[in-house]
């Protein structure tokens, strides 16, 4: 049976015994609600990324959306097909009864990885990556869904940073009314906007807002506001005062990017861009040569 083949069996029903499947090659990440691994399938020969879901983890993040239908991360990842986005394979759950979702193997850094290590590879790239990076948010938002955590740890670059894509849906929701009521308080902390933090309604924007601080930060190689360690505390300070400048950490930076980065972080929602089409649209016109 062929991969697409395989899949489709999984969704009607059946499930895997992930270790006999498939063989372990590398332990690539191993994240706060799952593990990623770099491996083979057995069957096909191909080298995917398989990611494996904590059990408890995903129960507890699906018992606040409770009655509400909500699609599963593999459903939700299977259903794009962009070249700025990260390719599902197929999903289903293991003979543990854990979710797992095969996709393709990305061997290239993290935008992250990038960032901490102020790279030279984003000497030059920084506008196209960008423009990706804004194409990958919009179609998940033409799709009708929130991602809810974006953040440079989410884009895997190329090795040599010129393309990248958008990966885990984990936390990504419909962006229907029932799924953006107040106290939903989920994402990295040093990216969320301050309607998450603040407990109030949510949209789309809040995706609009958490890319605009990490194009900041892939510019500058710093956060706009002092970092948190992560427990969330910092965060309920995003909008009480105004970013540094971009221009202070990163002078030659095109203005025209400059305004636009620093909009996607306005504090209210409505003071941002409302769409990533509109700032796809602002940006329009920059060539390469003007961003140093």
């Amino acid at each position: 049976m062929g991969l697409t083949g395989f899949f489709k069996s999984l969704i009607e029903g059946g499930r895997v015994d992930i270790n006999r499947r498939y063989e372990i090659l590398r332990e690539a990440v191993s994240g706060t609600m799952s593990s990623f691994h770099m491996a083979r399938d057995r069957q096909t020969e191909q080298i995917v990324g398989l990611k494996i879901l904590d059990k408890d983890k995903t129960d507890q993040l699906d018992m606040r959306f409770r009655g509400l239908d909500k699609p599963s991360e593999g459903e939700i990842a299977a259903g794009f097909n962009h070249p700025r986005i990260v390719v599902t394979h197929g999903y289903g759950l293991t003979t543990k009864g854990q979710q797992f979702i095969i996709m393709e193997y990305l061997d290239g850094p993290g935008l992250n990885s990038l960032i901490i290590g102020k790279s030279e590879l984003l000497k030059g790239n920084r506008l196209a990556l960008m423009e990706q990076a804004a194409e990958a948010i919009m179609t998940v938002h033409e799709a009708g869904y929130i991602h809810r955590d974006v953040c440079p740890r989410n884009f895997v670059c190329t090795k040599d940073a010129t393309a990248l894509k958008l990966i885990d849906f984990g936390l990504t929701v419909p962006a229907r009314k029932e799924f953006m009521q107040p106290g939903i308080r989920t994402g990295t902390p040093n990216y969320m906007a301050p309607e998450v933090v603040r407990r109030k309604p949510t949209d789309l924007r809040l995706d609009i807002f958490a890319f605009g601080v990490s194009m900041y930060e892939m510019f500058a190689f710093e956060l706009p506001w002092q970092r948190g360690t992560g427990d969330g505390r910092a965060a309920m300070g995003h909008g009480q005062s105004k970013p540094i400048p971009l221009d202070k950490h990163y002078p030659n930076i095109n203005p025209k990017l400059r305004d636009a980065i620093h909009k996607c972080m306005e504090a209210e929602p409505e003071k941002r861009f409302q769409s990533m089409k509109a700032f796809l649209q602002a940006i329009r016109g920059v060539k390469q040569e003007d961003v140093s």
